[in-house]
């Protein structure tokens, strides 16, 4: 049991009705969850206002409400809180409950519309060969050490970040890295968070269907980097046309990346191909087995924050030349008749060009390169002609395919995609709405050395449709595939 008035501590009070001295025991924000002594917390979401569910929460036991407006009738014994934004005074609230975990390691946050998966993994990665005990936060999983948990959202709701840093706290983690959604930073889920440091690896279009415009999707990035205090670090890739505009106004300690630009940290490409890359970073040269640009980009800021965390230059490269590629991110398997599968996340219009362009940097022409790719359902829709047009003018050959329709008509996404695919390339593309089918089509397509790309998924291992989960994973299907084709 702790006391109301100590969790509240740093939350910003419009009014309150009864004592915050009584004790309680836990909080939420899901009133279904509520016992005896809680605390609900009531927030107005995009879909569910949680104020009409404040007295199912008291009828469950409910001692304190934390609400945006007090209800006008009120029960005898409850304790209501106003504040003027929920979702922000439980992310404050649910750091002090937890004694405030991000205090007790150095926590970077790391975010941007591309690559933030793939450098918070390997930072992760890096750290941990390193020899420290390391936390991750990120959309494929949440580790805590050595113990992994299954993540449902890229950045979780406030309870569940803080719930987890004090789960590090009690293991002695030193140093965790956080993906930072926009959907995560809008929602006030990281409030309350000391961050180390705060990273931007790049902008592009995605997440229109909830922010509405591409610059309140900046803005809302630009505002993590505002918050960071004077003692933290600013990352960013200058290379990206909004990488000093995150950097505009924060007290952060300012640090710049890039490949073509002058910058702090600065990369050069001397070899790409298949089996990895050749980079020289700053004056020192390094091979990774990671592919491609867009990771010469992602490996950069990897070693740009391992110096800014302390590691000495030399046992980075070191630790940069062993690490493995993120699952779901550029990951390839070469059938016996030599015939390559990627599978990757490309699932927006930059990250499937960046994919696409890197194949094609690093093949010989003589193969082809199959491209299988769809759009997900409920989702930003300009996107769709965007996709289908890259996936057009960058490979040889194009399987439209389903997604995640969720709710969706499937036939009516794809047409959407079909539409930005310009006439020169008609005879290029066809569409097969079943995903295994596309992905079995694609492999029997293939001759020796062609090159499939199966884009959109990556890591997850399931298809959602029509409300319904169906376990899919887009590496092991194609393995399977391909495997028969041996035969």
């Amino acid at each position: 049991m702790i006391a109301l008035k100590d969790i509240l501590y740093k939350v910003t009070l419009n009014a309150v009705v009864g004592s915050t001295s009584v004790n309680i025991n836990t909080i939420d924000f899901d009133s279904r969850n509520i016992v005896k002594n809680d605390v609900f917390v009531a927030i107005k979401g995009s879909v569910v206002d949680g104020h009409e569910y404040i007295n199912k929460a008291t009828s469950n036991g409910a001692t304190v409400v934390v609400c945006e407006v007090i209800p006008e009738d009120l029960i005898d014994g409850v304790t209501y809180v106003e504040v003027d934004n929920s979702s922000k005074a439980l992310a404050i609230m649910a750091s002090n409950f937890y004694g405030v975990p991000s205090e007790n390691l150095k926590l970077v946050g790391v975010t941007g519309t591309n690559g933030k998966t793939t450098v918070a993994s390997l930072l992760y990665q890096l750290f941990k060969n390193a020899g420290y005990k390391v936390g991750l936060l990120s959309t494929v999983k949440i580790i805590v050490d050595n113990t992994e948990y299954k993540a449902t959202h890229t950045t979780p709701d406030s309870l569940t970040i803080n719930k987890y840093l004090n789960e590090m706290n009690d293991v002695g983690v030193e140093f965790c890295f956080m993906e930072v959604s926009s959907h995560g930073i809008h929602q006030n889920r990281t409030e309350g968070l000391y961050f180390e440091g705060g990273i931007f690896t790049n902008l592009s279009h995605d997440h229109l269907d909830y922010h509405k415009t591409f610059a309140e999707y900046r803005d809302v990035k630009k505002s993590f980097f505002d918050l960071l205090p004077s003692k933290s670090f600013a990352l960013s890739n200058i290379d990206d046309k909004n990488g000093l505009i995150m950097l505009q106004n924060t007290k952060a300690k300012k640090y710049t990346y890039a490949l073509k630009n002058y910058s702090d940290y600065k990369s050069q490409i001397l070899e790409n191909q298949l089996g990895g890359l050749l980079l020289k970073i700053n004056e020192s040269e390094v091979w990774t087995r990671l592919i491609g640009n867009f990771n010469a980009y992602n490996v950069l800021a990897i070693y740009a924050t391992a110096e800014l965390l302390g590691l000495e230059k030399v046992e980075i490269l070191r630790l940069i030349s062993e690490l493995e590629s993120v699952s779901g991110r550029f990951e390839y398997l070469i059938s016996d008749d030599k015939i390559t599968a990627i599978v990757d996340y490309a699932h927006t219009p930059d990250a499937l060009k960046n994919v696409l362009e890197t194949i094609n940097s690093i093949r010989t022409k003589n193969e082809e390169l199959i491209t299988v790719v769809g759009c997900g359902g409920d989702r930003d829709r300009t996107k769709r002609p965007k996709m289908g047009h890259i996936a057009t003018a960058l490979s040889t050959k194009v399987i439209f395919t389903n997604d995640n329709p969720r709710s969706e008509n499937p036939d009516i996404i794809l047409k959407e995609i079909e539409a930005g695919v310009e006439p020169q390339n008609f005879k290029k593309a066809l569409t097969i709405s079943d995903r295994k089918q596309a992905i079995k089509a694609a492999c029997q397509m293939a001759q020796p050395n062609d090159i499939i790309l199966i884009a959109g998924k990556g890591h997850e291992t399931y298809q959602e449709i029509k409300g319904e989960r169906f376990d899919f994973d887009d590496y092991k299907i194609v393995q399977e595939f391909l495997k028969q084709l041996q035969k």
